[in-house]
């Protein structure tokens, strides 16, 4: 579908330069990414680590973002996440909590040793469900002097207790642990798992319109990528599982440095962004440096690559003051 721009989702401007490479996490899994540099820009550089949507890859809007910060003077990593895209790790097309907030560090190491970096202004950027990943590492890293999320997933929430909460239950936790479970038996009898299909395609006239949403993004020339999850045949069915125990935000409210969350304010998910903002400044003596920015009218996908509703003004600025 989207050939226009040699795999990639949007163009590559005269004056960015990108080069592929690969650095790995501390479980030793080898990570695929994309290095965005300004043409002419000398000296120590500050850096951002960009990864998202949950199941795109760094083709997609993770890349749109680093190209668009290379352009402001940025060095700007996007990558893939472990087990997807061209990065490594086995099984193939599984999620997890801990080894996809620590790729997010894995980037930090990567971009601080660079002789072209300043080791202390590196920061990292999160999309959709990358976006909980990128504060669940703000939380545990000190060397991230600043985070920003765009249209930010808690998928331990999601997945746990449903949309909006609406299968928050044990009765219902344990149900789905029952059928994944099953699946892992019929998984491991087969030697493959089985996927859980990306992006509905054909889309049923009845969806509802966040669907329509992804839709619109993942299945056309506007977002479609090969390696992508969600244009493709999705996770695996059992990804899922490891998020049901484990809430990635608890410690949220112990993040010291500066963190702007950014969200749509007519998106399906932007209660995700209100509701962790709110729990990480409640009585918290780090409250001054974190910010929640509502995009009037924007809906979940329009801060994937509608960069004339991105602020990236505002987000430019941001890691400008708090790189300082």
């Amino acid at each position: 579908m989207n050939s226009r721009y040699q795999g990639y989702s949007f163009p590559l401007r005269d004056s960015v330069q990108r080069e592929k490479v690969r650095f790995h996490n501390r479980y030793g899994i080898e990570l695929a990414g994309d290095l965005y540099l300004p043409h002419g820009v000398a000296g120590k550089l500050a850096a951002v680590a960009v990864a998202g949507p949950f199941g795109a890859v760094k083709e997609q809007c993770a890349g749109l973002y680093a190209e668009e910060l290379a352009s402001r003077g940025f060095a700007a990593l996007a990558f893939d996440p472990s087990f997807i895209g061209e990065s490594g790790g086995e099984a193939r097309n599984v999620a997890s909590p801990d080894i996809n907030t620590e790729d997010f560090s894995a980037a930090v190491d990567f971009l601080a040793t660079q002789d072209f970096v300043d080791p202390e202004q590196v920061g990292i950027l999160g999309i959709c469900g990358f976006g909980g990943m990128a504060l669940n590492a703000a939380a545990m890293d000190t060397r991230i002097k600043a985070t920003v999320t765009a249209t930010m997933y808690d998928m331990t929430r999601v997945n746990a207790k449903g949309y909006f909460d609406a299968a928050d239950s044990e009765q219902a936790r344990y149900e789905m642990k029952k059928a994944l479970n099953a699946q892992r038996t019929e998984d491991y009898r087969a030697g493959v798992c089985a996927r859980a299909g990306g992006v509905v395609d054909p889309l049923p006239e009845d969806a509802p319109f966040f669907v329509k949403d992804y839709y619109d993004y993942y299945k056309t020339q506007r977002g479609y990528t090969e390696r992508s999850l969600n244009s493709g045949d999705g996770w695996n069915v059992t990804s899922s599982l490891s998020f049901l125990n484990m809430p990635i935000l608890h410690y949220s409210n112990e993040i010291r440095s500066a963190v702007l969350m950014i969200h749509g304010d007519k998106a399906h998910s932007c209660y995700f962004s209100k509701d962790t903002f709110a729990q990480m400044v409640k009585d918290s003596p780090y409250a001054d440096n974190k910010q929640l920015l509502l995009i009037p009218g924007a809906v979940h996908t329009d801060l994937y690559d509608r960069k004339d509703i991105i602020p990236f003004d505002k987000i430019e600025q941001f890691f400008r003051n708090y790189f300082k």
